[in-house]
């Protein structure tokens, strides 16, 4: 994946200036930064779901609009889970693999498979409502997971997860790297960057590099 001088503004506020990064099958990133640098702005971008301009390709391919990076295998564990509270588990799982054409008992196996991977295959029949909200993070994280991405992009994917829980993400997190993933981690967390294996630090829109891959 190749971003060029990609820069999202809303009006006049400029939330990410002429970021340029690359990244490659089996890399795990974190973006760093204080809170408004313009971590989720940056990982909306790449997933087609703000205006942005600039360059992000996909291999050859433009990536565009959300709809344009879904086909093109890019997934999103968003900041605060946007799960469908009446909805269980399960079906928030299961839902965006159906909407990209799975059919049900491969979307039913993947999505009882990822809430296993993140502890909460006893939790799947209970509706997102009735679940806590380290719970409800951890949904997200499964709903990213059995997306099978070829970019997984993770928004504060363990702002509401106690330590076990925290690991265990970071940990999954690995692995879809190791599976030949792209994995870009948005995180105010130190220890939780620390796993990655480059950085890149946002300040007011701006990139730097801290680590390389």
């Amino acid at each position: 994946m190749e971003l060029t001088d990609v820069t999202v503004r809303y009006g006049e506020a400029v939330a990410v200036n002429a970021v340029s990064l690359q990244a490659y099958a089996g890399e795990f990133i974190a973006v760093t930064g204080h809170s408004g640098a313009g971590k989720s702005s940056l990982l909306w971008a790449i997933a087609g779901a703000v205006p942005s301009q600039g360059s992000i390709r996909l291999g050859e391919e433009s990536v565009g609009d959300r709809t344009r990076a879904t086909k093109l295998g890019i997934a999103v564990i968003p900041q605060g889970s946007a799960l469908a509270l009446l909805l269980t588990a399960q079906e928030n799982v299961e839902l965006p693999l159906i909407a990209v054409g799975a059919k049900a008992q491969e979307a039913r196996r993947r999505a009882h498979d990822a809430l296993r991977s993140v502890g909460l295959e006893e939790s799947g029949s209970h509706l997102a409502e009735e679940l806590s909200g380290g719970q409800q993070q951890r949904v997200a994280v499964a709903r990213g997971l059995a997306q099978h991405a070829r970019v997984l992009l993770a928004d504060e994917p363990t702002s509401e997860l106690d330590h076990d829980n925290r690991e265990r993400v970071l940990a999954l997190l690995r692995a879809e790297a190791d599976r030949g993933a792209i994995v870009i981690m948005a995180t105010h967390d130190p220890d939780a960057a620390a796993h990655a294996d480059g950085e890149i630090r946002l300040d007011d829109g701006r990139a730097e590099t801290v680590r390389l891959p």
